[in-house]
């Protein structure tokens, strides 16, 4: 059982008297974790940042549990399977249950086109990621990346969207809360209807703060609203989605298959359904403070958050 302080369980109380008992299957929380940080220098998945050895992945599970998960699957790469399976389960067996689906790049659709061979250094993205743990999620699930901390009320505000589960969701965050004072973030940047439904969600890359935000388009900075939410890729979907994502895999590898370059992103497939059908995808503002690191500079600052957490009594008995 996670050790609640008091601050954190009103953090949690305004989402948990809103939600209705379950109905179906459990959500799980599925964890992309099989990045290889190549910006980071390293593997920012297993990095130490925590005052007593926590991955930011430890934050994020124990207010999971928090927030009402019951089950997390990890999405690794067997080059590193062991090591990280060895430390969730020190510090979280028995107190979530924990389940892991590989990533790996010969893993494709039996019905993917048959010249794109799988032999190839990076991974295929974070829509592949998603689908190759679709045997092991049985229900309605939510998203999040190994190497982001969300915050206690974007966890809450991720399972109330999935218990029970509606429709699609998006937890979005304020684009000048996630950018690194060190270099050029990629964000997803969303455009969002009056009743709170994306209507886009469009990748830009390096994207640059200060006093006017902006990214490089065609080697021409274009102005970015300081006031615009952003993916930080923290979703709510039906079980449905794994068959969505595997058709426009498939698709997917038949047009970029041959580029050793090419990734299939979520926010592609989730842009194609609403194009395509009409799918609608609610957006939820976090209300949580975002961190994360791009590089190795961006890790001080983070150590220092997490410190000071742990320090107000935020994450008793991590």
């Amino acid at each position: 059982m996670v050790g609640l302080s008091h601050s954190g369980l009103l953090n949690c109380i305004i989402f948990v008297r809103a939600i209705k008992p379950m109905e179906g299957k459990d959500p799980v929380l599925l964890v992309l974790a099989a990045g290889m940080g190549s910006r980071y220098g390293g593997l920012k998945q297993l990095d130490v940042f925590g005052p007593n050895g926590e991955m930011i992945l430890d934050f994020s599970i124990y207010d999971a549990i928090l927030a009402g998960f019951r089950r997390v699957v990890f999405v690794v790469r067997s080059s590193f399977g062991a090591e990280f399976r060895k430390r969730m389960e020190k510090r979280w067996e028995g107190r979530i249950q924990m389940d892991y689906a590989f990533q790996e790049t010969d893993m494709l659709p039996p019905n993917h086109p048959a010249n794109v061979q799988g032999s190839r250094e990076k991974p295929w993205g974070t829509g592949h990621a998603v689908w190759v743990a679709k045997d092991r999620v049985d229900g309605p699930f939510g998203v999040i990346n190994a190497d982001d901390f969300y915050g206690r009320n974007a966890m809450c505000s991720l399972f109330g969207a999935l218990n029970p589960y509606r429709e699609d969701a998006l937890v979005g965050y304020s684009i000048v809360d996630t950018l690194s004072e060190n270099g050029s973030v990629n964000r997803g940047v969303c455009k969002v209807d009056e009743d709170g439904y994306l209507i886009s969600i469009r990748e830009c890359k390096n994207i640059t703060g200060g006093e006017r935000i902006s990214y490089l388009h065609d080697d021409r900075a274009v102005l970015i609203d300081a006031n615009a939410l952003v993916s930080m890729n923290m979703w709510a979907f039906g079980n449905d989605f794994f068959n969505k994502a595997e058709q426009y895999l498939v698709d997917f590898l038949r047009r970029s298959g041959g580029d050793p370059s090419a990734e299939c992103y979520i926010p592609e497939i989730v842009q194609h359904l609403i194009d395509k059908e009409s799918r609608k995808v609610r957006v939820i503002e976090a209300g949580s403070q975002w961190y994360g690191v791009t590089y190795q500079k961006d890790k001080e600052a983070v150590s220092k958050a997490f410190s000071e957490m742990v320090g107000r009594g935020l994450y008793k008995g991590l």
